[in-house]
């Protein structure tokens, strides 16, 4: 070492005097040191630093999402650069972390971080591009496959730190679908020679059953084996495993009792590495972990806890000795304890353990030792009476979240020997606590625990009407009718009940008297117990039941929301008056009357039937209004039978049978289907339009020679005639009877678009080139009983097309065609080049069908189902051509008729237009 010092001393000085003079001038002495501790961190530029500096200067939000947004235009283009210098490439991996951890966007850099990946010569680039993809990508990216590419490579890797980075990165990014295409490299690395592979892979395993347990579901002895692993971390990866296997089945794994126990012993008694402390406690997360598991294993398992209560014990002594993070274990320690099969010694210590908790000046403590004591007091509550003074003081404490466990716990702790205490505590804290969700879980423990351990019948009734005078802003309705149903039910014992009752009566009329504004939910009981028993203060003096009715009018005066309570208060005044025998009082007359006229179609009701009833006999009054008869279950026959005299007398009347919903609105149909068919029928009669619908696949047979004339068709258009008062296009004239008679056409195709007309050319010959335009009649298809609207007139714009182009029309048929002339072999583009204005145009389509358009000059072109009849004139054709041009549109394009030779040369066939559209289709609409 001395030679090689003294000649690194050489080669030094040797270096500085062959150096330049003015790279010898650096800084020495504290500023050569500030540049020696600055060149650690040369790898990041200034830029970088300077953008963490103003990051953390930020006032507000504003200014940092300015800097970010220039930060990501800067990023976008750099890494869109063709010249990206792949040194830099960690530092902007860096800075695309930091865009998006505060918000914005950096997915244009999420492909460098997956390529980064890819790089086998830096290792530190690597790493961080693994961070970088753990951080952007999600198990569901379309990035995912390139980074089990990189991932299945990386895992083979000799350099630990690269399957580290690897295994950690699977952890994150992989679904259940790409498990298996790395799980058997991962099961291979449970045997690597390093314990951070190991305890990785074993965190790998734990992650895939996570996700997908049928996946790893052969790999479950891998974890108990991995138990015995000689590192501890490796150990403690496995425990978390086996934790998850054990909540969801302890069953197969109760074997491993006396391991878990046996490791728990050990970090007990600082066998463990120092490494694994912490304040000087030995692995306090791995006992935690094993006393959660030994929780799981000896619930309800006598013989499995039995091996546990020794570890126990000394693990709580040992942990009771410490602060900080022993108080963590010796909670973990009671509520196993509680857990398992309990044991009186262990439970007593536990105790013992926690009762420093409760006495403890912190609240967090103090927290922790109110949890314990309630897990104690489910197993045993006689552990924690000598605690009860320590816990009603915490009701009293300025923590709000401490005064909730309390309650909690004091609502465990409550006998009968103490109910007294616990309630007084509650009812005080219920005038106290502002929060609606505390007051209304208040009110309802009280409510449970003063009729569960009530000590006399006066002290139930005064607690209730206390609690519903504090609470009853709060106070749910079920809560109200079970105090009126323990009321009216009573315990079975009449003296008891009779007791109960009058205490109610006596309790709620002094209320009355002292203020008349009572809660809405203290009412609804106080005007039901005084209605149903106020008899029992009052004897048979009808006064007394008066001046009853008067409290109850009173007290219904001040609801400002009470029509419920306004029809209780007439029902009481009711069953007094039926009572005393002397009617209603002044009071209880004028509310009632009010009550006849109220807007409230039920108050009206019910104050109507009152009157009447009380009109009646005293028998049928005292029948249907009985004294104490609220829990009497009423017999009705669910039938109805009384109502069979009615219905037999119905029936002989005429009266038809009951139809269901369903029935009734099939009936609604079918007339609606009847009324249709015979609109129809007498628009045929009429001698309407009536064209076949079309049909998308369903062929027609072509129609019978013989068909009548007047024949009803299937419809879908009505061309409305001038007899029916429908508008006409300009020009055109009125049709004769004849026309009118004569069968109009029809199109069908079996193709599904408008084919051939079904008539012949004799019959289009006869009628005139009138335009029609009509309107279907709005019906669903196939549904008979659709409802049927009224053809609507042309449109504008169908009328002025027809105005353009019709031309005056003559109302006299027009001769018959003459047969078309055989077509001269010529070739079709040079005749549509050169037409002759003056020559007699040859027929270019004389092979094809002519289904039909009339006659001396007239194109008759049916196009959507409207006939316009055109002068061949305006076509470009010369006057006089005797040709009938037949175009049958099928499908938008012309078809030749069977056995036609086309013109057209055979070098210019495969150029000719498949479709030929409709010149007017944009006018015609």
């Amino acid at each position: 070492p001395r030679r090689a010092c003294a000649t690194a001393v050489s080669a030094a000085a040797y270096a500085r005097d062959r150096l330049p003079m003015s790279r010898n001038t650096g800084p020495t002495g504290p500023e050569k040191r500030k540049d020696l501790a600055a060149g650690a961190h040369k790898t990041k530029s200034r830029e970088f630093y300077d953008i963490i500096r103003q990051i953390g200067e930020c006032k507000n939000k504003t200014d940092e999402d300015a800097i970010m947004r220039r930060e990501q235009m800067m990023l976008r283009a750099i890494l869109s650069s063709p010249k990206l210098d792949k040194e830099k490439m960690k530092e902007y991996l860096i800075r695309l972390l930091y865009v998006e951890m505060l918000g914005h966007d950096a997915s244009f850099g999420y492909i460098h971080a997956v390529k980064a990946t890819m790089e086998g010569n830096d290792l530190s680039l690597k790493r961080v591009a693994y961070l970088a993809t753990t951080q952007f990508l999600n198990e569901d990216h379309d990035l995912i496959l390139l980074i089990v590419n990189a991932v299945q490579r990386d895992l083979r890797d000799d350099n630990y730190l690269v399957v580290c980075a690897a295994l950690t990165t699977i952890c994150r990014l992989l679904n259940a679908d790409q498990i298996p295409s790395v799980l058997p490299q991962v099961t291979e690395l449970l045997t690597h020679q390093n314990e951070h592979v190991r305890k990785k892979a074993v965190a790998a395993l734990h992650r895939f059953h996570q996700r997908a347990p049928s996946s790893v579901e052969h790999l479950h002895g891998k974890f108990r084996s991995m138990l015995c692993d000689k590192d501890p971390s490796v150990m403690s990866s496995a425990l978390c495993a086996l934790f998850d296997l054990i909540t969801a089945n302890p069953a197969p794994h109760k074997n491993l009792v006396p391991s878990f126990v046996s490791i728990l012993k050990q970090i007990v008694e600082h066998r463990l590495p120092k490494q694994y402390d912490y304040h000087r406690v030995p692995a306090p997360f791995m006992q935690v972990k094993l006393l959660k598991i030994l929780a799981k294993l000896g619930e309800s398992d006598k013989l499995a806890s039995e091996e546990m209560y020794s570890v126990l014990s000394v693990c709580l002594k040992k942990a009771a000795d410490q602060s900080g993070i022993g108080n963590a274990i010796v909670y973990e320690c009671v509520r196993t304890a509680a857990t398992i099969y309990p044991s009186p010694v262990l439970l007593e210590n536990c105790a013992a353990a926690v009762s420093r908790f409760v006495a403890s000046g912190s609240n967090n403590l103090k927290y922790v030792g109110l949890d314990s004591l309630s897990v104690i007091t489910n197993v045993n509550p006689k552990f924690v009476l000598e605690h009860q003074m320590a816990v009603v003081n915490c009701l009293t404490d300025s923590d709000e979240s401490l005064r909730k466990k309390t309650l909690d716990l004091m609502f465990a702790m409550c006998k009968t020997h103490n109910v007294e205490i616990i309630v007084a505590k509650m009812v005080a804290f219920l005038g106290d606590a502002q929060d609606a969700h505390t007051r209304e879980d208040v009110v309802s423990k009280i409510g449970v625990l003063a009729e569960r351990y009530a000590p006399s019948t006066s002290w139930f009734i005064d607690t209730m009407t206390l609690v519903f005078e504090t609470g009853g802003d709060v106070v749910k309705p079920q809560t109200v009718s079970s105090l009126i149903r323990l009321i009216g039910e009573g315990s079975g014992d009449q003296k008891a009940d009779e007791t109960l009752r009058a205490n109610a009566v006596s309790a709620y009329e002094a209320l009355l008297k002292k203020s008349n504004r009572v809660p809405a939910a203290l009412l609804r009981v106080i005007v039901w117990t005084l209605g149903e028993f106020g008899g029992l203060i009052c004897g048979g003096d009808a006064h007394g039941h008066h001046a009853v009715m008067d409290l109850l009018c009173d007290a219904s005066e001040t609801q400002v929301e009470g029509s419920e309570v306004l029809g209780m208060v007439c029902t009481a005044c009711a069953k007094l008056a039926a009572r005393g025998g002397n009617g209603f009082s002044t009071k209880a007359h004028s509310l009632v009357s009010r009550n006849q006229k109220s807007k409230n179609v039920t108050q009206t009701q019910r104050a109507r039937e009152l009157t009447a009833l009380l009109k009646e006999d005293k028998a049928v009054v005292t029948a249907a209004l009985p004294y104490d008869s609220s829990c009497v279950e009423i017999d009705f026959d669910a039938n109805l039978g009384f109502l069979e005299h009615y219905v037999n007398h119905a029936r002989d009347k005429g009266a038809g049978e009951y139809k269901t919903e369903q029935e009734r609105a099939l009936e609604t149909r079918r007339a609606n289907s009847s009324v249709v068919s015979g609109r129809e029928s007498e628009s045929v009669s009429s001698g309407s339009y009536v064209a076949e619908p079309y049909h998308g696949s369903t062929p027609r047979p072509p129609p019978s020679e013989s068909l009548a004339p007047a024949q009803t068709l299937p419809h879908s258009e009505y061309v409305p005639m001038d007899t029916s008062g429908a508008v006409l296009p300009k020009g055109a004239g009125p049709r004769s009877d004849a026309q009118s008679s004569a069968r109009d056409p029809t199109l069908h195709d079996a193709r599904g678009s408008w084919g051939d007309v079904w008539t012949n050319s004799h019959d289009i010959s006869s009628r005139p080139g009138v335009y029609s335009s009509s309107v279907a009649p709005a019906r669903e298809s196939g549904l008979p009983g659709a409802p049927f609207s009224e053809p609507e007139p042309p449109d504008e714009r169908s009328i002025l097309a027809n105005a353009l182009f019709s031309g005056a029309v003559s109302t006299a048929p027009p001769p018959h065609a003459a047969p078309p002339a055989p077509a001269p072999a010529m070739d079709l583009l040079m005749v549509l080049d050169s037409p002759g204005a003056g020559t007699p145009a040859p027929d270019l389509l004389g092979g094809f069908a002519s289904a039909s358009v009339g006659a001396t000059g007239h194109f008759g072109a049916m196009a959507g189902g409207m006939m316009v009849g055109l002068p061949s004139a305006q076509m470009g054709m010369g006057p006089g051509v005797g040709t009938g041009v037949g175009m049958g549109a099928s499908g938008g394009s012309f078809g030749m008729a069977p056995g036609a030779v086309s013109s057209i040369p055979a070098h210019l066939r495969d150029r000719t237009p498949k479709k030929k559209t409709d010149p007017f289709a944009d006018l015609l609409g």
